[in-house]
């Protein structure tokens, strides 16, 4: 069969062109390249591809982005005048063709703006408009295509104008949040040093070599009639496994972090991208999408994953549409009885009898964009009732609860729910976890028949604090998963250097990119000295693809966080500072920036300016208890004791758990000899983490500065006894 579909290849390569003769063959060696980075255009493409062109022609990826004009755009500018959110705009078409629009904002700003491209088509179109430094920003009002009206994507928020989530600033920059996936061969040509772009693509929208890869060499070997043994000089990536279509669709339908400069087609995923684990700031707690994942995430969780289902066995390649609008999508791979009341157990052809609505259940994203869930999963009302998910049942009969659909499914399908991943999720995320409960997820993060994704995620959401649990991180270490064997690497990051060295090593040279990079973080910060007995060249190697990583998401400001704390890990303050100061200017509500920003400032022996800092933060989010534990230890270096006394006694009041605090107030009070206060915080301490030695060994200090003698020596006794046990091991 193999042989058959190569010959079949050759025969229509071959109907390219009419040379046939053997003298016409021109060696591959001899071919020169002509366009820039092989990338030809799809109107070389349809030539010999004419029917999956005709087939392209007018989808979601032929109008991904369009220059404006009287064909591209759909929304209406012919005078119109509309208010949404406080937000006033008067659209106009000017008399040499121009679509404007001018906006009146909630602070009384106002700016006549200049249409420069269309923005996808269905079911809303976006518009992009010109800024300096090369920004192109999306326009926050939006056409629906389906209902004909303009309207706002998060409709009801009023947004100031410098805030982040404005239209005109990052989040809805089109340089960084957008090109890469509208358009073919783009390169976002950032400077980190000028916050500038200089994005540049060789065709607009997603043509034929977005997905095929470039096609010059492909195309010199058509015309001039390579024989068989030339087939691997076509450059077109042939799509025909899970695995290529994987690398193929999923770049643009993931939520993900890039690791390299640009896109190159077909590369392995985990070679150019970073994915997105389970997070709660995306998922449920059971894995169902909440924000947009773009569906890769939510697949890789799927039991039709796992079976090896790729993207074209529903989807037609080309037209992007579903092959079938009813159950016969499923029925493709599914039995006939799945489609029978006894299954379902609704009325035959009405909305409960259909596949999807009870295993796709969807949301609404962008304002009107329904999608649905590609986790392809089994409803569990019963999470509903102990976690709070949402289930497919309810989403339907909104009229009754969750208990009554766990009881539904329990008559009809009898009481044992089918083993799930989802329940070792649900599990990760309690605020407290017993060491039976915690032995299962242990041997779940190992369990090979659970997804990849999953098991990713949970080792994120697990703290370590016990031997048998790194042991457990170890293991996974090895997992043919390199998203596993990263997300256990980070589990390390805090442990002592030299040890740190010792676990890193192995993993520079990683097979797959991802890995690599996660090696490297651990080695960040740590002594030139101790790296030296650490392979120097792929030391190297890893460090360059670190920090093409940082340096290639720094127009993010989560970006820029991340490559102020890459400097900050080595020491470089100045830059450091920089970085930080770059990521509040474009997220002033990043808060994790300002602690950092803090402690960089102080490092740098500017008090001053760190005090100003953390009051802007704690001014921003005075219910952010670790605000106020890093101003009172700013405080104690300024001598400001009752302001440090103050501002240690409100983080434990927002965070009754802070031992740190507790810790800190209780030194205090030791040093100045207030001893009933200073053991009735390190109690508190202790009564959360009641083996946690240097909270021990202050209680021991205070009870034998209080004359307790006998109680002073007993902790000392068990504290010595700990030490001399962990010598031993």
């Amino acid at each position: 069969m193999k042989h058959l579909f190569w010959v079949v290849c050759l025969v229509v390569l071959a109907s390219c062109n009419s040379k046939t003769k053997q003298s016409d063959y021109v060696a591959i060696e001899d071919f020169k390249s002509q366009h820039r980075d092989g990338f030809v255009g799809d109107s070389q493409c349809m030539s010999c591809h004419k029917g999956v062109y005709e087939d392209w022609k007018g989808s979601d990826h032929d109008l991904a982005m369009q220059v404006a004009n009287d064909s591209t755009i759909l929304g209406d500018f012919n005078n119109v005048k509309t208010i949404i959110d406080g937000v006033s705009y008067h659209f106009t078409k000017s008399d040499d063709g121009k679509f404007m629009v001018h906006v009146k904002e909630i602070d009384g700003s106002e700016v006549d703006y200049e249409i420069s491209y269309a923005f996808g088509v269905r079911p809303l179109q976006q518009y992009l408009i010109d800024f300096d430094k090369g920004r192109k920003q999306v326009l926050r009002v939006t056409w629906d295509s389906e209902k004909h009206k303009w309207f706002h994507q998060y409709n009801g928020d009023e947004i100031d104008p410098h805030d982040w989530l404005h239209w005109t600033e990052t989040a809805q920059n089109w340089n960084t949040m957008c090109a890469e996936c509208h358009s073919t061969n783009l390169e976002k040509n950032y400077d980190v040093d000028t916050d500038a772009f200089n994005t540049t693509y060789s065709v607009i929208n997603v043509s034929c070599e977005s997905c095929h890869g470039p096609a010059e060499q492909h195309v010199f070997w058509a015309e001039h009639v390579q024989d068989s043994i030339h087939t691997e000089n076509t450059y077109i990536i042939p799509g025909n496994s899970q695995l290529s279509q994987m690398n193929m669709c999923a770049p643009c339908h993931a939520r993900r972090a890039r690791l390299t400069e640009k896109m190159v087609p077909g590369t392995a995923f985990e070679d150019q991208y970073m994915l997105q684990n389970i997070t709660n700031d995306l998922y449920h707690g059971d894995g169902q999408i909440e924000d947009e994942d773009y569906v890769y995430g939510s697949f890789l969780q799927s039991k039709m994953y796992h079976d090896g289902v790729k993207c074209s066995d529903c989807h037609d390649p080309h037209t992007l549409k579903v092959k079938f609008q009813d159950n016969r999508l499923c029925l493709q791979c599914h039995a006939p009885s799945y489609d029978k009341p006894s299954h379902h157990f609704h009325a035959q052809d009405t909305d409960g009898a259909q596949c999807i609505n009870c295993h796709m259940t969807g949301a609404v994203y962008m304002g009107n964009d329904f999608r649905r869930d590609h986790s392809f999963r089994v409803p569990r009302p019963d999470q509903s009732v102990t976690y709070g998910t949402p289930n497919a049942c309810t989403q339907c009969h909104q009229d009754k609860s969750d208990q009554w659909a766990a009881d539904q499914v329990v008559e009809w399908y009898g009481p044992e729910r089918s083993d799930h991943y989802s329940d070792h999720l649900l599990l990760s995320n309690k605020p407290n976890i017993t060491s039976e409960e915690r032995s299962s997820l242990d041997a779940f993060i190992n369990n090979l028949n659970y997804p990849a994704i999953a098991r990713s995620t949970v080792i994120s959401n697990l703290n370590i604090t016990t031997s048998k649990q790194y042991e457990a991180i170890l293991k996974s270490l090895d997992d043919p998963s390199a998203m596993v064997r990263y997300s256990a690497l980070q589990k390390f990051r805090t442990i002592s250097p030299q040890d740190r060295v010792s676990i890193a090593s192995k993993y520079l040279s990683d097979t797959t990119r991802l890995v690599r990079i996660g090696a490297m973080q651990l080695l960040t910060g740590v002594d030139a000295q101790i790296l030296t007995a650490v392979n120097q060249s792929a030391l190297s190697k890893a460090k360059h693809e670190l920090e093409t990583m940082l340096f290639t998401n720094a127009d993010f400001s989560t970006g820029r966080l991340q490559l102020g704390d890459y400097y900050l890990q080595n020491n470089d303050i100045t830059n450091a500072i920089k970085n930080y100061e770059l990521a509040l200017k474009k997220d002033s509500l990043l808060l994790p920036v300002y602690s950092n920003l803090a402690t960089a400032y102080s490092l740098q022996g500017d008090s001053a300016s760190a005090l100003n800092i953390l009051n802007i933060w704690i001014e921003k989010s005075p219910k952010e208890g670790r605000a106020y534990y890093l101003r009172a230890l700013l405080y104690f270096e300024l001598q400001n004791y009752d302001l440090a006394v103050s501002d240690l006694k409100t983080a434990i009041k927002i965070d009754p758990k802070d031992t740190r605090s507790m810790y800190n107030l209780s030194t205090y009070y030791y040093q100045n000899k207030a001893f009933s206060a200073a053991e009735k915080y390190i109690n508190m301490a202790l009564k959360l983490q009641p083996d946690n030695p240097d909270y021990q060994y202050l209680l021991a200090l205070i009870y034998r500065d209080q004359g307790k003698m006998e109680e002073s020596a007993k902790i000392m006794q068990t504290l010595q006894a700990a030490a001399a046990n962990q010598n031993n091991t």
